[in-house]
């Protein structure tokens, strides 16, 4: 009888041994573990957060301590000057190659997050988001 009972033991503990090394070698042929993925998780979304911070770095209204003298600005055609705030969004007329300012350091002004670019709007440049249009801040009276 103690010959059956250790023998049971035995088997149970061999096929134990054997699903559990199993279970991990199935789990490293078929790709990352668990652990490896929470923790790219965790790494995308502290960059996200990251990205946020950057963008929040901007002061959503300031008064330019400066003005530059840039070419005359004509509006889109169908839209007109107007005055934008912190959280409108930006038609995508204004995306077009004339509206946007690349040389940012000529007039002071810092680079851009990512995703982010400087646009031009009457006397006003504003910032907004190259994907949707979302305005993150409003630097006025930047141009003559």
């Amino acid at each position: 009888m103690k010959k059956i009972l250790t023998a049971a033991v035995a088997a149970v503990i061999a096929t134990s041994a054997v699903g559990a090394s199993s279970a991990a070698e199935a789990q490293s042929r078929h790709g990352y573990s668990q652990q490896h993925r929470q923790n790219e998780r965790a790494e995308r979304r502290q960059e996200r957060r990251e990205d946020r911070a950057d963008a929040r770095a901007y002061a959503r209204y300031q008064r330019a301590e400066r003005r530059y003298n840039a070419g005359r600005y004509v509006a889109p055609r169908g839209y007109q000057v107007r005055q934008w705030s912190y959280g409108q969004r930006l038609p995508a007329a204004y995306a077009s190659r004339g509206y946007v300012v690349n040389d940012y350091g000529r007039y002071g002004l810092r680079p851009p997050p990512r995703g982010y670019q400087y646009v031009r709007s009457g006397n006003d440049v504003v910032l907004a988001a190259v994907a949707g249009g979302l305005i993150t801040a409003v630097i006025a009276g930047l141009f003559n």
